[in-house]
């Protein structure tokens, strides 16, 4: 069978090296007898799996002395809900960075539990208004971001300064392409299914003193102080999604973290955005300073070509790259597990196609 290119925003392509080792291990776990889906979570066997897990995503981003990480249901947009509920602390407002469609989500839901002040949104969603344009609260209880937008790939470069309010990031779909400074943070949540594993967990990076005042109404899935009272198993978690985020995690490990990985994504990145922008035929409607690492939107001048390139491309084992249905065009969503022989094979096609159709 011939090689097939996801470029999926997401459940997104895992990589080879891992679901190989799950594919071993699907039957017999370090010669149990038992799936890992076949697991008691509150067995040892589980227990070093998840422990395992959080340890080495701990390395890997260096997470300070100080912070909880919680593995846990909902997704992100579980997370939505659960940041104003659990980090309000009494107050009344939250300031939000509209940067495109995932930041909307969050603030319709976090208008839910308090008043939310938009600090900035442009006009497009094709870049970031300088920080110093920002509207933002003198008594807000956190700043959110949504540091990487998969629909209209816009990526936060540089962390805004916020002072003493804590900022919270939604990283679905960038966290570990590239070191970070989690001490910066208040909190970092993320889908699993872009850069991890499998859909079905959000990965929450929760700093100790945001933890323990919820809301009332808070149900208990939600409640940091519960979930991290609980070691993330205040019921039956996710546990083969959790199992494979820690194959992911070790396989990152392997290849060097995140410092080798982001050095092959800003390769992987730089080519494709190269190959848009020497070209007439193609388009990119993202301000150069904002383009996503992760995801590359783009046009054909001719937008009656886009059937054909999408068909012609998954003849080549290209999938997937139809853009979102709110903007149109393509989008190449080109993920840790992305490797860089996809991102050629999408190029050679890209410059045939406008060869032959230009």
């Amino acid at each position: 069978m011939a090689r097939v290119f996801n470029f999926s925003a997401g459940p997104a392509t895992i990589a080879e090296d891992v679901l190989k080792k799950a594919q071993e291990e699907l039957l017999d776990w370090n010669g149990t007898g038992m799936s890992v889906m076949e697991m008691s979570h509150r067995g040892k066997d589980y227990v070093s799996i998840a422990e395992k897990a959080e340890a080495d995503l701990r390395e890997l981003m260096n997470i300070p002395a100080g912070y909880k990480v919680l593995f846990l249901q909902g997704g992100a947009t579980g997370q939505f809900a659960a940041i104003p509920m659990n980090i309000l602390r009494g107050k009344k407002a939250a300031d939000y960075v509209c940067t495109g469609s995932w930041s909307k989500k969050a603030i319709a839901e976090g208008k839910k539990y308090c008043d939310v002040n938009v600090v900035s949104q442009p006009e497009k969603f094709n870049t970031i208004p300088e920080v110093s344009e920002w509207n933002l609260s003198a008594d807000a209880a956190y700043l959110h971001i949504c540091s990487n937008e998969t629909i209209e790939g816009v990526e936060f470069k540089e962390l805004p300064e916020c002072g003493e309010v804590p900022l919270v990031a939604d990283m679905s779909s960038n966290i570990l392409s590239r070191p970070i400074d989690v001490s910066k943070f208040g909190i970092i949540y993320a889908g699993t299914q872009k850069n991890i594993g499998p859909a079905g967990m959000a990965i929450a990076i929760v700093r100790e003193d945001l933890i323990g005042d919820a809301l009332p109404t808070t149900p208990s899935v939600l409640d940091y102080q519960k979930q991290a009272d609980n070691d993330s198993m205040l019921n039956t978690p996710p546990t083969y999604t959790w199992y494979m985020a820690g194959l992911a995690f070790q396989n990152l490990k392997k290849i060097g973290g995140l410092e080798a990985i982001a050095e092959i994504n800003d390769r992987k990145a730089a080519k494709l955005y190269d190959c848009i922008d020497a070209s007439d035929f193609y388009a990119n409607p993202v301000d150069p300073k904002y383009r996503s690492v992760m995801n590359v939107p783009f046009t054909l001048a001719d937008d009656s070509l886009d059937a054909a390139f999408l068909d012609g491309a998954k003849k080549e084992g290209l999938v997937t790259l139809k853009g979102h249905r709110s903007i149109g065009g393509m989008r190449a969503s080109i993920y840790n597990a992305m490797p860089e022989e996809g991102i050629d094979a999408l190029i050679a096609f890209m410059k045939e196609f406008e060869r032959t159709n230009g």
